[in-house]
């Protein structure tokens, strides 16, 4: 039998209403007042009530509107196998900002279809902006096509990144990004990932770059990043993913890879 699998298009529908629905909900959940309901990895690494009601929500509204498929979210794991599609969602990326009431959060929603991120959706939790990109149907925001930045030299570059909750990993972040500052225009530590990823799909900042990332971080805004025009990859040929993820524009890829190679930003905890 042949598999039916929607299209991309269709996947990012569902995944919008989903993505939409979860917003409203963190968004009220924010305005009732938040408090932290566990830690993860460290004391500072905090999980809210509105983490686990959020990604609950969306659970329940994926199991109703696409049954078979598998789920894989930050706080619960993931739940059901065997299909083709595989939903990665973090119910709020940049916690800490939602916690402090800080602007810069986000519902992230992608759908995986055997194994490569097909379609995703990045909703700011406060502003409503909302980043979507399908698989070759480039990257959007609000009507409007998305461009990465077209500046060649690293030392104009306005530069994304973020740091672990491990404290002998800051440390070491601390130290690539101690040696990197003095090459580019400046760094930006905004404290959400996919929306790091989407800022520079738009060219709101030249490039980022990040190591400790997890699939929920990434798929979403690595799509958005990758159909605006950046290069996402991790050092020497590897895939993006925990080690260390490079989003740029094709003419600063290389002069950001090499620095951070040289800085070992891949290394340490």
């Amino acid at each position: 039998m042949v598999r039916s699998v929607p299209e991309p298009r269709e996947l990012l529908e569902i995944a919008i209403e989903v993505a939409r629905e979860a917003a409203t909900t963190a968004y009220r959940m924010r305005s009732q007042g938040v408090s932290v309901a566990a830690t993860k990895s460290t004391v500072t690494d905090v999980v809210t009530a509105a983490d686990q009601a959020v990604e609950r929500q969306v659970h329940d509204a994926l199991r109703r509107l696409r049954p078979a498929d598998a789920v894989l979210g930050e706080e619960y794991g993931e739940a059901g196998a065997g299909g083709a599609v595989r939903w990665i969602v973090d119910p709020i990326d940049g916690t800490v900002n939602y916690l402090y009431d800080i602007p810069h959060s986000a519902v992230s929603l992608a759908a995986e279809v055997d194994g490569a991120v097909v379609a995703g959706v990045v909703r700011n939790i406060r502003t409503g902006e909302e980043w979507t990109a399908t698989v070759g149907g480039g990257a959007w925001r609000d009507g409007q096509r998305l461009r990465c930045s077209t500046e060649p030299d690293l030392g104009q570059a306005l530069v994304a990144t973020g740091f672990g909750y491990d404290p002998r990993r800051r440390q070491h972040q601390g130290r690539v990004l101690a040696e990197l500052i003095p090459h580019v225009r400046d760094i930006r530590r905004l404290g959400a990932a996919a929306l790091d990823l989407c800022l520079a799909a738009e060219g709101r900042v030249d490039a980022y770059y990040e190591k400790g990332l997890a699939a929920w971080d990434l798929a979403a805004g690595g799509l958005v990043a990758t159909e605006a025009g950046l290069r996402v990859s991790g050092l020497a040929g590897a895939a993006a993913g925990p080690d260390l993820v490079i989003a740029a524009p094709p003419a600063l890829f290389a002069p950001l890879h090499d620095r951070l190679a040289d800085l070992d930003a891949a290394g340490g905890p």
